[in-house]
């Protein structure tokens, strides 16, 4: 009995009347019964005389009847031992090779029993007992474990089976799935047989069913057909979640009583409530009307087939399809193929598909108009053949390589094999392509315009460039000007009429002011000058332009004058506007060689779409356009690529600068306008203007000073001016010229040292004189510092440059003076502001 393992067994060593009863009774059972007859036989001769006359054989039979009976009941108990030992032995086997763990608990909880798999779930502290299940199922991340296992245990102390189920770590971070159940031990009251099963497997088989089944089910309801199942009835037994959709009610609804004739729209006269056709049978199908959503009748086809069961029910099973849905999917589809085809053959590029040999299996429209050809004729052909010789070679190689996928080749121009002109410019590039396999999308594209528009920026660049280098030159300038002209002011004021020295700094200022007209043409090409528009009415302007433009042509060369019946209003600089009208009538007076017609024409026009004049995109818009045609020689192509670039001429060296047209162009496009040429080579030229129509109110009131009442003007004062200028020329120049009519002058050659004269001087500055461009600090930055102390200080800044952005970063308080000034202008200037 060592085998079964305990700490509190019955060993029944010796006989035991219950074992006898339990292994033997029918033996058990005639022992009694010969025990019985024996003591009454006993007790009959004690009570007779026989006893009294033969008791030695009386004491005989009783002695052998006893010896009898011990010697049966030692049988039968040696017997009962043997068989009793046996069935523990088959218990033992039973209990201690069981693969679940096994524990059995008396009523006080102490460990009767426990087999060797028992003890694998014990702890090296902890012995098998009720405590190592508790512990065990403890860990369960369950929260509802320890109820349920407290519940369990309270019904098997009353007498009733119960199991749990419970998942607990089990190392490495994973999780197992035990079976826990409680079975009381029938005839000993408390005592509990406890079970613990390895069950993992068993949940994960149930867990792989049921996501199989799950997506089973998934798979059904969101199939892109309905299934049904009717019984006899012809109710449903089962239908998908797309059908239910389709008929507009929801899938218990439809379980609970719905039929499948209530959603046809007319039901077959059959005698049988599930058939979908009038003949019935056990393969039906149609196409029939049935109800949707909101009395929707959609077109469907039915699959049905029908089984007759051997019990006479009937089980029926169908297939539904939406014939609404796919014949819309199959229209969208059809839409789909012809947009496609709509934009295959309306490409503006050439489009075709090869196969791995080179042969074209498909082109566009745009491909065959590239080699002048009809597009079912390219079909078939070797695309190599539509390639010029000279690129056959690079094409052969990228269509042997463009079905590699991990290969990405960029586009290479080559020259079509057709009689188009050489000077365009055609590009091809090549990929697999997505829809056939092996086969190659190739493209093939103009690039004519875009080498067009890639040569335009970059002269357009160029342009940007030398305007830049103007601008720097033309700033340099305007400082040497500015001291040139000043000083021979001075001088003159020294040297009067009839002075020796007189006729000399008239010279002097004379080719001063030629140089900075020069340089004002430097500024209009760089768009960096001046301007002070005003609006005009342009006939007028041309008008009174008239008599001068007269005088400079020519009597030989005839004017004409077409002015529009009513013109727009712009707003432009006058005297510009007058510079530009100049420079083209000379420029068509030396193209006529002083012989010819001259035209000048006014328009206004509307442009609805953006429109390529010259090298600019001009924009949509309200226009007022000037025309200047002449009957001279023309310009050829390669001039006119160059026209309006600075120093390009086309006359004689000493006849011209070269900066005429690149004037003009800088004056309109500064204006906000562009400028167009158009000429035919011993025809003529036109040169078109496109000027912004005004829509505003013309806001200059301010009062023009006639020459003579400004020569007659008081220009003296005495107010304290701050003059900063890094050129030492202009800012003594300057100096001495306020100095000489009566100001208090400050000088400061930068910004810093401005504000270190003014932070030395203890007196109030009236106002502050200052160039714009200066090294370290420039003028409008100094201002903003000197604002801050005097908000209402006045600021005259001094450049070549434009005044816009001043008004906005200073305010009104800012004023401007061009450079370069004479002293006249400067101390006008500086009087206008302190009045």
């Amino acid at each position: 009995m060592a085998d079964i393992k305990t700490n509190n067994i019955n060993q029944a060593s010796k006989p035991d009347l219950l074992n006898i009863k339990r292994y033997y009774p029918a033996r058990f059972g005639i022992a009694a019964a010969l025990m019985v007859l024996m003591s009454t036989v006993i007790f009959v001769l004690i009570l007779t005389d026989y006893w009294s006359v033969n008791q030695v054989l009386v004491m005989e039979f009783v002695a052998i009847t006893l010896l009898f009976m011990g010697c049966g009941f030692i049988y039968l108990a040696t017997s009962a031992l043997r068989k009793q030992y046996r069935d523990r032995s088959i218990l033992t086997e039973i209990f201690e090779g069981s693969t679940s763990a096994r524990l059995v608990t008396d009523i006080q909880d102490k460990t009767l029993f426990y087999n060797p798999a028992f003890e694998d779930f014990c702890t090296d502290e902890d012995r098998p007992s009720l405590k190592t299940i508790r512990h065990l199922f403890s860990q369960s991340l369950d929260e509802n474990v320890k109820d349920r296992l407290e519940t369990l245990t309270q019904n098997a102390m009353r007498g009733h089976e119960d199991a749990m189920e419970a998942s607990v770590p089990d190392g490495n971070y994973g999780t197992r799935w035990l079976r826990l159940s409680a079975q009381p031990v029938a005839g000993w009251l408390g005592t509990i047989h406890w079970r613990i099963d390895d069950i993992t497997e068993r949940r994960s088989i149930e867990t792989v069913v049921r996501e199989e089944r799950e997506k089973l089910v998934d798979f059904t309801d969101h199939a892109p057909v309905g299934f049904y199942a009717m019984d006899e009835t012809g109710r449903f037994t089962f239908i998908n979640a797309t059908l239910a959709r389709w008929l507009g009610s929801d899938i218990e609804s439809l379980l609970q009583g719905g039929q499948l004739h209530a959603y046809l729209e007319n039901p077959p006269k059959s005698k049988n409530p599930y058939d979908i056709v009038v003949d019935g049978g056990a393969k039906q199908v149609t196409e029939i009307k049935m109800k949707g959503p909101g009395g929707r009748i959609f077109a469907a086809s039915i699959n049905q087939s029908v089984v007759h069961e051997t019990d006479k029910k009937v089980r029926v099973r169908g297939v539904v399809h939406d014939l609404t849905s796919e014949r819309e999917m199959r229209q969208a589809l059809r839409d789909s193929e012809d947009r496609f085809k709509r934009f295959f053959e309306e490409a503006p590029l050439g489009i075709a598909i090869v196969d791995p040999k080179g042969v074209i299996t498909d082109s566009n429209h745009a491909l065959a108009e590239m080699v002048g050809a009809e597009a079912h004729q390219l079909d078939g052909t070797q695309f190599i053949d539509l390639v010029g010789a000279g690129d056959r070679h690079k094409v052969d190689w990228k269509l042997k390589h463009a079905g590699d996928k991990h290969k990405r080749f960029e586009p290479i121009d080559i020259s079509l094999n057709h009689k188009g002109t050489s000077e365009e410019t055609i590009a091809v590039q090549m990929h697999p392509s997505m829809f056939q396999g092996d086969y190659i999308a190739v493209r093939v594209f103009d690039r004519t315009e875009q080498r067009s528009l890639e040569a335009q920026f970059a002269q357009s660049q160029k342009m940007q460039a030398v305007g830049q280098l103007a601008g720097g030159v033309a700033h340099d300038f305007n400082n040497l000007l500015t001291a040139m002209i000043g000083f021979c002011d001075l001088l003159l004021l020294r040297h009067k009429a009839g002075d020796p020295s007189f006729n000399d700094i008239m010279q002097i200022k004379q080719n001063s002011n030629r140089a900075a007209n020069l340089v004002r043409q430097l500024l209009a090409f760089s768009r960096q000058q001046q301007l002070n528009p005003k609006v005009l009415d342009i006939t007028e302007t041309l008008t009174e332009l008239s008599q001068l433009i007269r005088r400079l042509i020519g009597v030989q060369i005839d004017l004409d004058l077409i002015h529009s019946p009513v013109l727009d209003a712009v707003k432009v600089d006058e005297g510009q506007l007058e510079q530009v009208m100049i420079n083209l009538v000379v420029n068509a007076r030396d193209a006529m060689n002083g012989r010819g017609r001259l035209e000048i024409e006014t328009e206004n026009l509307i442009t609805m779409k953006p429109m390529k004049v010259a090298s600019d995109m001009m924009p949509p818009g309200h226009w007022v356009a000037i025309h200047v045609r002449d009957t001279g020689s023309g310009i050829s192509e390669e001039t006119l690529e160059r026209i309006f670039e600075p120093f390009f001429t086309t006359k004689d060296i000493g006849a011209g600068t070269g900066l005429g047209l690149a004037t003009v162009y800088g004056i309109v496009r500064q204006t906000g306008g562009y400028i167009h040429v158009e000429s035919v080579v011993d025809e003529g030229t036109t040169f078109s203007l496109y000027l912004p129509k005004h829509e505003g109110v013309d806001d200059q009131k301010a009062m023009e000073v006639s020459s003579a009442d400004k020569k007659q003007e008081d220009l003296s004062g005495t107010a304290t001016i701050l003059l900063v200028e890094d050129e030492d020329a202009v800012r003594m120049f300057s100096a001495r010229a306020l100095a000489n009519k009566g100001y208090q002058v400050l000088e400061a050659i930068n910004g810093e040292n401005a504000l270190e004269v003014v932070s030395e001087f203890d007196g109030t500055i009236d106002l502050m004189v200052t160039d714009v461009i200066m090294p370290e600090m420039d003028g409008p930055t100094l201002a903003k510092e000197m604002i801050k102390a005097q908000p209402n200080l006045p600021i005259i800044f001094v450049s070549g440059y434009t005044e816009d952005r001043f008004k906005e970063e200073i305010g009104d308080n800012a004023h401007f003076l061009a450079k370069p000034f004479t002293l006249q202008q400067l101390a006008q200037k500086i009087k206008e502001v302190l009045s």
